[in-house]
C-alpha cells in the first residue's frame, strides 16, 4: 500500500504536466507542511522565483489565520511587481481547508487566478 506522500507525489507529477508559468502569466505553487504553509511565485520558463512568502514569522493565531496573512502577503508583494494573474498549482492537494482558505485571501487583495 502507498503512502499518502507518494500518492501526492504522483498527482503532483501528473498536474505539472499540464500546467506551466511563464512570464506574463506565472505560476503560483503552494507547499504545506504539518506546522507552517509555503507559497512562490515560479516564472517557469526562466526556472526562477519571483515572489516568496511562508508563515515562519508569524507565531500568533491559529493555522487558518496564519494561512490568511500569507495568502495576503503573497498577493501584495505579486501585485507591487505588476503581476495580477497567475496560474494556481496546488501541488497534489485537495482544494479544502487550509488551500481554499489561502485562495480566498490571496483572491481578496487582487490576485487573479
Amino acid at each position: 500500500m502507498e503512502s499518502r506522500n507518494i500518492k501526492r507525489k504522483i498527482r503532483v507529477r501528473r498536474i505539472r504536466k499540464k500546467i506551466s508559468g511563464s512570464s506574463t502569466r506565472p505560476r503560483l505553487c503552494i507547499f504545506r507542511s504539518n506546522r507552517y504553509i509555503y507559497a512562490q511565485i515560479i516564472n517557469d520558463t526562466e526556472g526562477k522565483t519571483i515572489v516568496s512568502a511562508s508563515d515562519l514569522g508569524v507565531k500568533k493565531g491559529s493555522t487558518k489565520e496564519r494561512v490568511k496573512i500569507v495568502g495576503e502577503e503573497i498577493a501584495k508583494k505579486c501585485l507591487s511587481k505588476k503581476i495580477n494573474e497567475v496560474v494556481f498549482d496546488r501541488s497534489g492537494y485537495k482544494y479544502t481547508g487550509i488551500i481554499k482558505e489561502f485562495c480566498d485571501a490571496a483572491r481578496k487583495k487582487g490576485l487573479k487566478f
